[in-house]
């Protein structure tokens, strides 16, 4: 017999579920950190209050992040005008990584934020990929470790957050 839900899917579904049962109580904060980008310029979670912030970590040598980074693209391509923006966090790098160039190697628009160790640590993140959706008002409302770039639930979030105000 074949399952209904995929491994993925299931995880995803059951993270947002759960999360979705949580949110009828009131969602928690999400951290606010500052990380430098590659140009070495500090860049805080709380310069993106007031849009939704899906916060993607990372690392250059996690091939199920390059899978899903276009997926990424395809959000920021499609609602970026509504308000919505990709935070990449790399953590866990080899010295001579540059995150960025990679990205925009890959053809990914998205900053990212450079030796997040400490911030994948305040956000409890286990592995990679691992992407938070947070609200305008700044609170964590999903999290996935999808490396799906089609997962229906990435666009799910993300059109139900940018309808809230």
């Amino acid at each position: 017999m074949k399952p209904m839900l995929s491994a993925g899917r299931a995880v995803l579904f059951f993270l947002l579920a759960g999360l979705a049962l949580l949110s009828r109580a009131e969602p928690q904060l999400a951290p606010d950190f500052t990380l430098n980008n590659a140009a070495g310029e500090a860049v805080s979670l709380s310069d993106y209050r007031g849009k939704v912030v899906v916060l993607h970590f990372w690392a250059t040598w996690c091939p199920y992040c390059k899978r899903l980074q276009p997926g990424l693209d395809a959000l920021v391509d499609q609602y970026g005008d509504q308000g919505l923006e990709v935070l990449g966090v790399s953590f866990n790098e080899d010295e001579d990584a540059q995150p960025q160039e990679v990205l925009k190697r890959r053809g990914s628009d998205f900053m990212t934020l450079v030796k997040g160790g400490r911030v994948a640590a305040m956000y409890q993140v286990r592995g990679t990929p691992t992407t938070f959706f947070i609200d305008r008002q700044g609170r964590l409302r999903a999290v996935t470790m999808t490396s799906d770039p089609k997962e229906p639930g990435l666009t799910h979030m993300a059109k139900t957050l940018l309808a809230e105000q």
